[in-house]
């Protein structure tokens, strides 16, 4: 375990839903860290922020740990990083006990982190006034202190190349009405939830709730179009998404977990959304991703899915099935049992 006076190295920006999932786990766990500011103005103050290690794909937030040499890494994924720090440091567990938990858990933390995604970066480069409220400040957080020409140009620059990624997500002219309808969906379910409990699995958070408090932080406290659809349809989801900032002095205890053989029927309803949309979406990507297509074009809520094939995402897939396949015979019945509504075990055999 490591001493109390270390501390984890991170860079991030306000913007990035990654970087937000990550403090806020981190405090909420009371893990002592730094947090370097991202872009320009670290590379130009070389005396303030010394030169560090890229990573091999750069993403928010960036967390530079040492290997078993005490060489510096720079590693990003936030999902292996959230088990990482559970054996690093102690207690406060956003991990559950339970095994069976730990798949929901597991699975709902990257619908998040892949699926929830979309809609954000929908909503922030399809509408013009989050297009401009983007442009503007992404090119503030990297250099505040720069003039308004070089602020301007590096707006148009930001806010070019963001849209041009929007096929990479997917979203476009045939896809906007599929995730614009998930997501009120989404929150929809996500309010009922939290009518009843503080978190998704019980009176604690989890690695899921950082993933989804990630996204929410763009799309109900920054980007205006969704902003006003949470605050109008689903005001909870706007408070608990606030309150989620710093948990640190929420205390946790180890009853807090819900218990598997009765999942409340408004957490089996967020199950039977990612049933029915996000898992479907992973394996037509993955038999795209597995022929080399150049689209993936599919059927999703009835309507055309296309986009480029996402060879990270089927990863996830992998990944998840493999979750499942781990679990005890006992556990995976028990699991079977709780989700036979949901389609999600149908689609992981």
């Amino acid at each position: 375990m490591k001493k109390a006076e270390d501390y984890l190295l991170l860079m991030g920006v306000p913007g990035s839903p990654y970087t937000r999932k990550m403090l806020s786990l981190l405090r909420y766990r009371r893990i002592p860290y730094r947090l370097l500011p991202g872009g320009r103005k670290v590379a130009a103050d070389t005396r303030r922020f010394p030169a560090r290690p890229q990573p091999r794909v750069r993403l928010l937030p960036t967390f530079y740990l040492k290997d078993e040499n005490g060489v510096e890494q720079a590693v990003c994924d936030s999902t292996p990083l959230i088990r990482q720090f559970e054996e690093q440091f102690e207690g406060r567990s956003v991990i559950p006990s339970n095994p069976g938990l730990r798949f929901i858990d597991y699975l709902i933390e990257d619908y998040a982190d892949e699926w929830l995604t979309k809609a954000m970066f929908h909503y922030r480069w399809s509408y013009a006034p989050d297009i401009y409220k983007a442009g503007q400040m992404l090119a503030r957080w990297n250099n505040n202190t720069a003039d308004e020409d070089d602020i301007a140009e590096q707006s148009k620059i930001i806010t070019q190349r963001q849209i041009s990624r929007l096929s990479y997500v997917g979203s476009n002219a045939l896809t906007r009405t599929t995730i614009e309808k998930s997501f009120t969906l989404f929150l929809n379910k996500l309010d009922k939830h939290l009518n009843s409990l503080s978190f998704i699995l019980g009176k604690r958070p989890s690695a899921c709730d950082f993933a989804i408090y990630g996204q929410l932080t763009a799309m109900a406290l920054f980007d205006p179009t969704p902003a006003q659809i949470i605050i109008e349809t689903a005001p909870r989801v706007y408070a608990w998404t606030e309150s989620m900032e710093d948990l640190s002095g929420y205390e946790s205890f180890d009853d807090d977990w819900m218990v598997l053989e009765c999942l409340p029927e408004t957490l089996v309803a967020l199950l039977e959304e990612i049933g029915r949309l996000y898992l479907p979406y992973l394996v037509a990507n993955d038999v795209a991703v597995r022929a080399g297509a150049d689209t993936l074009e599919t059927q999703l809520d009835g309507q055309v899915w296309t986009q480029n094939p996402f060879p990270y995402q089927s990863k996830c897939l992998c990944w998840i099935k493999e979750g499942f396949a781990d679990l005890s015979e006992q556990d995976a019945n028990l699991l079977r049992t709780q989700l036979r509504h949901t389609g999600i075990i149908e689609l992981l055999a």
